[in-house]
């Protein structure tokens, strides 16, 4: 395929002249006089340059790469038909859709950069964590950093120690249940030969404890109404966990709140303060 660069060059333009600050969580302002967002901002949300994004606009710079076309498109808050014609106008090919995409919708993402005062994440129906909020950092780590299987918290849980630090230990036999049984309706789910399965078969070869839960065959397993994070630095921090899920691409939306006045809601609102650099 061919790039169309005035038609690409077009279709950034609109959509960027489309979107509001407050539609991706942006403050307004005083001094705005852009129908939308700025070149800028958008760079910054698509995490790329302002001069390559400026060049896109102005139908020059280098060929885009399919995982810069999929940034652009992710900080656009493009949709599906929408990423897939992105795609397209940059000479590529669009990504299959279902639930192995990590192209997050754009009602999942508006809601989510509402959320900046509130711990809270975007996870795949693997708890592949693609988007958190800079509370939820600060509660539980970057849990956006990892590569391969150990993107999965399940995979994590039962092949790295060091994760089950943030939680609280007498929960530990309970996350296991939850994450096996999770992973079983996957795999049932979405069959062989799909990521689930190549999970699973990765924690049955490398992991005698989730050997031992596996053959329990337990299904639905879930957690009672609250969570307990094991922070370093405030302690036992105890949340209710809400989710929101977009069926369409298998993600959800995890928001985690403390009871006003309580003691954990205490400890987020200084965790809000001294945030994730501890």
């Amino acid at each position: 395929m061919v790039i169309d660069r005035a038609g690409l060059a077009e279709f950034l333009r609109r959509r960027r002249a489309a979107l509001q600050p407050e539609d991706v969580g942006l403050p307004r302002g005083q001094r705005r006089r852009t129908s939308g967002l700025r070149r800028e901002e958008v760079a910054t949300l698509c995490h790329i340059s302002a001069d390559y994004y400026s060049r896109l606009e102005r139908e020059r710079g280098p060929h885009p790469s399919e995982q810069m076309i999929a940034s652009i498109a992710q900080g656009l808050h493009l949709s599906r038909d929408e990423r897939d014609h992105l795609f397209r106008l940059a000479g590529h090919h669009p990504p299959a859709r279902g639930t192995t995409s990590e192209h997050i919708g754009p009602g999942l993402l508006r809601i989510f950069d509402r959320l900046a005062d509130t711990p809270a994440e975007i996870v795949t129906e693997l708890g592949e964590t693609l988007r958190q909020t800079a509370l939820g950092v600060a509660l539980t780590g970057d849990q956006t950093r990892y590569t391969g299987p150990a993107r999965s918290i399940g995979y994590r849980w039962f092949t790295d120690p060091a994760c089950r630090a943030r939680y609280h230990p007498d929960d530990h036999a309970t996350h296991a249940r939850v994450f096996a049984s999770g992973l079983r309706r996957t795999v049932t789910l979405r069959g062989p030969g799909s990521h689930a399965a190549h999970l699973l078969q990765l924690l049955l070869a490398g992991s005698e404890e989730f050997r031992r839960v596996w053959d329990q065959h337990e299904i639905g397993v879930g957690y009672s109404h609250e969570k307990r994070f094991l922070h370093p630095e405030v302690g036992v921090v105890e949340v209710a966990c809400q989710a929101l899920l977009d069926p369409d691409q298998g993600h959800s939306l995890l928001v985690y709140t403390a009871v006003p006045g309580s003691e954990s809601y205490e400890k987020l609102r200084l965790l809000s303060v001294i945030g994730a650099g501890l």
